[in-house]
């Protein structure tokens, strides 16, 4: 055999083991690498684990960590709060999905952080589209336990019970939002009594002196008009009429402000209580 044949397959051979070497040497660094930033998820070290998981997409030149890697991303700054980024590095992981369950794991992601922005309308949106496709018909349920939170964070209590009820395991959640529901006070109803009967609508919320208040300046002024008309003093009658109307108005404007706060209240006490009670999964 032509010795300088031999010397050529020889060098060949020692490229291809060198080749192999460093692949292996690398890949081996990116294992190590992603087994770090596991380690410092696992210690809630958040901001240090997405600092070394940009680092391993990176060095990813064949892009097989580019889903775990963008999904533990969106993850950590979900759990630091940065919903805005976690929407993005989610979806990054989207586009690079290795299943359909891990696809609707990560659209679920997405519709949480939506949840917890109060972007309600953004999450339904994505939720009705996730109920269209025919790779999740076998997961309706789980769409519909989450439209539940995206009702309860968009104040919508009966909504929420509705949902709840329809993903059929969740009778807890169920109650409660509806009995969330019937403990808030109806604005409309408030205004209106408070048309009829001026500081009414403050005894109904809860508002005591300020329904009183209400009461004695109304009263006290329409009865001023009435003298002022009955005694023919036409002028004075309508400056009165003038201040009855308008502190009429401002009992039924009060009527509704305190309405809609005590209804603010109920809900945001109701979230307090699911987050330090409820031991399900939440958004």
């Amino acid at each position: 055999m032509n010795p300088f044949a031999n010397r050529a397959f020889f060098f060949f051979l020692v490229c291809l083991l060198i080749g192999l070497t460093q692949g292996l040497k690398a890949q081996s660094q990116l294992e190590r690498q992603f087994s770090l930033a596991q380690d410092l998820l696992r210690k809630e070290e958040y901001f240090e684990a997405i600092t070394e998981l940009k680092r391993l997409l990176y060095f990813d030149k064949e892009k097989e960590y580019t889903f775990r890697g963008n999904y533990l991303i969106g993850y950590s700054y979900k759990k630091g709060a940065w919903l805005d980024e976690a929407v993005k590095y989610f979806s990054f992981a989207q586009m690079s999905t290795p299943s359909d369950s891990a696809l609707f794991d990560v659209k679920t992601e997405i519709v949480r952080c939506n949840i917890l922005r109060r972007t309600t309308e953004n999450a339904l949106l994505k939720l009705r589209q996730m109920e269209k496709e025919a790779r999740f018909s076998n997961r309706l349920k789980e769409i519909d336990y989450w439209k539940g939170w995206a009702y309860i964070f968009g104040d919508n209590w009966a909504k929420a019970s509705e949902m709840f009820q329809k993903a059929g395991t969740y009778n807890e959640l169920a109650d409660f939002s509806g009995g969330v529901e019937k403990s808030k006070y109806s604005v409309s109803f408030a205004k209106v009594i408070s048309y009829i009967l001026p500081g009414s609508g403050q005894f109904y919320t809860g508002n005591y002196i300020s329904g009183i208040m209400s009461l004695g300046w109304t009263g006290f002024l329409g009865y001023l008009t009435y003298s002022s008309f009955a005694a023919k003093r036409a002028f004075d009658g309508l400056v009165e009429a003038g201040l009855f109307f308008r502190f009429h108005r401002g009992n039924v404007q009060n009527a509704e402000k305190f309405a809609i706060q005590r209804n603010s209240e109920i809900s945001r006490d109701a979230l307090i209580y699911l987050q330090n009670n409820y031991k399900g999964l939440k958004p």
